[in-house]
């Protein structure tokens, strides 16, 4: 069985590397991941986000994944209902015993349209490039097998012949949002995005048949998010994401209990309580924390799947980390913008 594991592995990774892209449970919290058009949509004026992720520990493919990601608003006088913002996008994420990886770095930016003080309409792109590759040193090969008694000779030569470990591609992507603020602490996005527009060649090998010359499916991005003062202390968030990529699609949503413990300026301090699911697939409790302008956010994902038999951790945990700076705008450059 690990023999056809590893033959099986190795198709995958020589012919037709056509892999879902990374993806997190609070996408709330990785917002240029899922619409570019979410950079510079929030309460601030300069963010700095991190994000981890880490599952299937204890399964052949653990996946580790990280990103972070910096983005900023800018006002210009002369355009009074309207503002731009622009930013930047790392992300890496790794899995398996060939340490299969793929980088990618990625600028964006989105232009903002005020229609009235409570509504706002975000058009946004990006444009970058990644890297895919992998490591063969702890892998292990048909050839390296004995076909008399079966046993593995890491000895033997693979008889392999890869034309390379990596090789690097463009990376595109526009989206559209909408936003309903009718006060700091109740508001309404809904928005999607499209992701690798120019569906870019997978493969290690030079040259391959049209058979096997896979190239990367577009991701499709839908998104929404509410939030909602019910009393003075305490808000109500209820959120949902759909992806489609390929074969491959996911729907997750969930909802958090939002407790503002002291309001008191300078001394701010929010609990945040709920949980989220991975239709047919999970659920994963979430809890954060927010004082001031620093944003921490943790959830552990618990399969529910058939997967969980292969599983001893059941999923994997996730955190979400930010900072958000706001500035004191001067009276000379006051704009007509919502009130985030």
């Amino acid at each position: 069985m690990k023999k056809y594991t590893l033959i099986t592995f190795l198709l995958i990774i020589v012919f037709r590397v056509s892999s879902q892209d990374l993806h997190y449970t609070q996408f709330y919290n990785s917002p240029m991941n899922f619409n570019p058009a979410l950079t510079g949509i929030y309460n601030g004026d300069q963010r700095y986000m991190v994000s981890i992720r880490d599952q299937w520990r204890r399964i052949p493919v653990p996946y580790f994944t990280i990103s972070g990601g910096y983005d900023m608003k800018f006002y210009p006088v002369t355009m009074r209902r309207s503002f731009f913002a622009a930013g930047v996008n790392f992300n890496y994420d790794k899995q398996g015993d060939g340490a299969l990886y793929l980088a990618n770095l990625n600028l964006g930016g989105s232009f903002s349209y005020v229609i009235t003080p409570k509504n706002l309409i975000t058009a946004g792109g990006l444009l970058g490039f990644a890297a895919r590759g992998f490591n063969d040193e702890h892998l292990k090969w048909d050839a390296q097998y004995d076909e008399v008694t079966g046993t593995y000779d890491e000895r033997l030569p693979s008889n392999e012949l890869l034309d390379r470990y990596g090789f690097v591609f463009l990376e595109t992507g526009v989206g559209l949002n909408y936003r309903y603020q009718h006060s700091g602490r109740t508001y309404f996005n809904l928005g999607g995005g499209v992701f690798h527009l120019n569906e870019p060649v997978q493969t290690f090998k030079d040259e391959v048949s049209d058979e096997y010359r896979s190239r990367l499916s577009r991701r499709i991005s839908l998104q929404g998010t509410v939030s909602f003062k019910v009393i003075d202390p305490l808000d109500i968030q209820l959120h949902g994401l759909y992806q489609k990529q390929g074969d491959f699609d996911e729907i997750v949503y969930g909802g958090l209990v939002k407790l503002h413990i002291n309001q008191t300026r300078g001394k701010k301090f929010e609990l945040h309580v709920g949980v989220s699911s991975r239709y047919l697939d999970g659920v994963s409790p979430i809890i954060a924390v927010q004082y001031n302008d620093w944003y921490a956010g943790f959830n552990y994902d618990v399969t529910t799947s058939d997967l969980q038999n292969f599983n001893g951790y059941r999923g994997g945990p996730e955190l979400h980390v930010q900072y958000v700076v706001k500035h004191v705008t001067p009276m000379k450059s006051f704009k007509f913008c919502p009130i985030f």
